[in-house]
């Protein structure tokens, strides 16, 4: 009996066996991750460890603590010191270099017959760019001034024959009265009978011929002060074809108008130029920044204020300048084609006012027409 009790209760305290686990590792996966998470909980130190931990790493480094504290104060105050700085000023990178370019065009037509000078170089003022046969040129000129002396000599002339049409209107202006006085004394022998008729009659057409001749004198002296203003005016159109031909030869020699660089040229000896052709273009000294700042940062931005001019082509260098003047209207506003916000749909766009930034003193580098800037304005 007691060994049938035995064998039962080892039967009874024998191990079971286990479930069997699932044939699919899909199934075992979320319990094998909570259990992953709930581990990494369980061995995760608390907020009062984590903070006792840090105090006692303090404790244990002072000076590296202290460090770390003064970093960061120093970091905070660094960027109060910059946000204090920067709200100062007002900025933009849609700027660049601008300048008045000269372009240099032929006035008349004619071959280039020389070009002393190459791209890129820099020129004085008056020195000379380009010429053009002159030889068609200088014959005109001489034609206008023989021109001119012909119609001298003929205004000279013209002047005599006037001097003698006038004396000549005076003898047949005293021969008139002559015949007036004499005509008078036979109408009144022939009225008292002491004269005859014929003798009367003669005196009468002979009046008449005198008073024609001196009509025919007057008429010749306004025929030739006519005619001498005819030959004034036909000087008048000489002279201006003298001046037309002076300025068309001195156009064959064009000349740097002020000091600049040399830009875009196409001019080339033996080509043949028209009126109106560009050969080059000058880009002058004179240059200054034209920086399209939105509307809304023009609230305190005023002329005369400073700026600080940082140039992409020279990295690490600023220059300094003051704003010149601000365009009285958007860009938009003189572009091609202005929007006609009457009509169609409407979205407010903020807008670009161009403001014109000139430089302190020679920048000492060589700044060209559309290079890029970024311009601080000291708006405070």
């Amino acid at each position: 009996m007691a060994l049938l009790e035995d064998d039962k209760k080892t039967d009874d305290d024998r191990p079971r066996p286990r479930a069997e686990a699932p044939s699919r590792r899909g199934d075992q996966r979320p319990d094998t991750e909570d259990r992953r998470r709930q581990k990494k909980k369980d061995d995760a130190p608390s907020m009062g460890e984590r903070m006792r931990s840090g105090m006692a790493a303090m404790r244990r480094h002072p000076v590296v603590s202290v460090a770390v504290i003064a970093a960061i104060v120093a970091a905070l105050a660094a960027l109060v010191i910059w946000w204090l700085n920067a709200r100062q000023y007002e900025s933009t990178d849609d700027a660049y270099i601008d300048a008045r370019t000269v372009p240099i065009s032929a006035q008349i037509t004619g071959a280039i017959t020389a070009v002393p000078v190459t791209d890129n170089e820099f020129v004085d003022a008056g020195k000379p760019l380009v010429t053009i046969d002159p030889r068609d040129y200088q014959a005109a000129l001489e034609q206008a001034r023989a021109s001119i002396a012909n119609f001298e000599a003929q205004i000279s002339a013209q002047q005599a024959n006037i001097d003698l049409a006038e004396k000549q209107e005076t003898q047949a202006q005293a021969a008139l009265d002559y015949s007036k006085q004499q005509n008078a004394r036979d109408q009144e022998l022939l009225a008292r009978g002491a004269g005859t008729v014929q003798q009367a009659q003669q005196s009468a057409t002979d009046l008449k011929q005198k008073a024609a001749a001196f009509a025919g004198a007057q008429s010749s002296v306004i025929a030739a002060q006519k005619q001498l203003a005819v030959f004034e005016a036909q000087l008048r159109s000489a002279h201006a074809s003298l001046d037309k031909a002076t300025a068309d030869l001195s156009r064959t020699r064009i000349v740097a108008p002020e000091a600049s660089r040399v830009a875009k040229l196409t001019a080339a000896v033996g080509a043949y130029a028209q009126p109106g052709q560009a050969l080059m273009t000058l880009v002058p000294r004179n240059v200054w920044i034209t920086a399209n700042f939105k509307e809304t940062q023009l609230s305190q931005m005023h002329v005369l204020q400073p700026v600080d001019i940082r140039v992409d082509a020279y990295p690490g260098r600023t220059f300094h300048g003051h704003i010149d003047s601000i365009q009285a209207g958007s860009g938009v506003a003189f572009s091609l084609l202005p929007p006609e916000n009457a009509t169609g749909n409407f979205v407010k766009i903020v807008q670009r006012v161009p403001v014109k930034i000139v430089f302190d003193g020679d920048p000492g580098v060589y700044l060209g027409p559309g290079m890029s800037v970024v311009p601080y304005v000291k708006v405070q």
